[in-house]
């Protein structure tokens, strides 16, 4: 082990989900997520990772014609087992029936377990959009439905759905998290019927529920392909909604009815259902 490490600290105003995916692609080791933004670790200098953020930021503020907030400060530290530090900043976390935990943390005897490697995963359950996701699965997933995760990241949203007893497929344009999707479920003692790399477009399968967490313009863009995966009685689980593109996304599913909207901080989770 080296004498010393860098630490970069991230901070982002907002689209926090589409830094993670860029680091996701970019960074060559691990992450953490924090409330409002990222810190990354590494035994090798971090200058290239923050020039290649900056460049990321300019290009989305571009192509999204808003202002975004971007900070990095990079600390170089002792090597005082950080490794160590890191896991115990990570806490176990409960939502509704499920209890996400690290892998190195115990299970909670009460409540269905989630155990998750934080090295490997960025969706630890932390994040809103995670979190309000999971309840609108506890609440509406049941045993013996079909589940299609859309964009499935960790694999923490079908986990969660297989734990409630449902047949769970997955897919996600990011072989990464695909592979990380797998491990989860392994770590869980659990096995996606079918997972791929790619998106849910012309799948001849149809499912009870259908849960997408991603970003608004994504969720429009992919609207059709979404409800053509529902059956007719079907529930389409959608967050990753900053509340402010609410109304846009609703625009694209207005052949659905909103049975419920779970709002936590400046994110929006709709709940819908196929109109008769």
């Amino acid at each position: 082990m080296q004498e010393y490490y860098y630490e970069l600290v991230v901070k982002v105003s907002s689209h926090h989900e589409l830094f993670a995916d860029f680091l996701a692609d970019t960074v060559p080791v691990g992450f953490e997520e924090v409330d409002d933004g990222f810190i990354i670790r590494s035994e090798d200098e971090l200058d290239t990772i923050a020039w290649a953020l900056e460049q990321f930021n300019e290009a989305l503020q571009k192509a999204l014609k808003e202002n975004i907030e971007l900070e990095t400060k990079q600390s170089k530290l002792k090597n005082d087992d950080w490794v160590k530090s890191y896991q115990d900043s990570v806490k176990p976390l409960q939502i509704d029936k499920f209890y996400i935990h690290p892998t190195w943390d115990k299970p909670n005897p009460d409540l269905l377990n989630i155990a998750i490697d934080p090295a490997l995963a960025f969706g630890t359950g932390h994040h809103p959009t995670t979190s309000s996701s999971l309840r609108a699965i506890s609440k509406y997933v049941k045993s013996g439905d079909d589940v299609l995760d859309v964009g499935c990241g960790s694999g923490i949203l079908g986990i969660g759905a297989m734990k409630l007893g449902a047949i769970v497929d997955a897919c996600d344009t990011d072989p990464v998290s695909v592979e990380n999707s797998i491990h989860n479920a392994e770590l869980n003692g659990l096995k996606f019927n079918s997972i791929w790399e790619g998106s849910c477009t012309n799948i001849d399968k149809k499912y009870n529920i259908v849960v997408a967490n991603i970003v608004a313009d994504v969720l429009t863009f992919i609207s059709k392909d979404l409800k053509n995966a529902l059956k007719d009685d079907g529930i389409l689980i959608l967050s990753g909604i900053l509340d402010k593109y609410e109304k846009k996304v609703l625009n694209f599913y207005k052949d659905c009815d909103l049975i419920q909207r779970i709002a936590q901080d400046e994110w929006v989770t709709l709940i819908l259902k196929k109109a008769d």
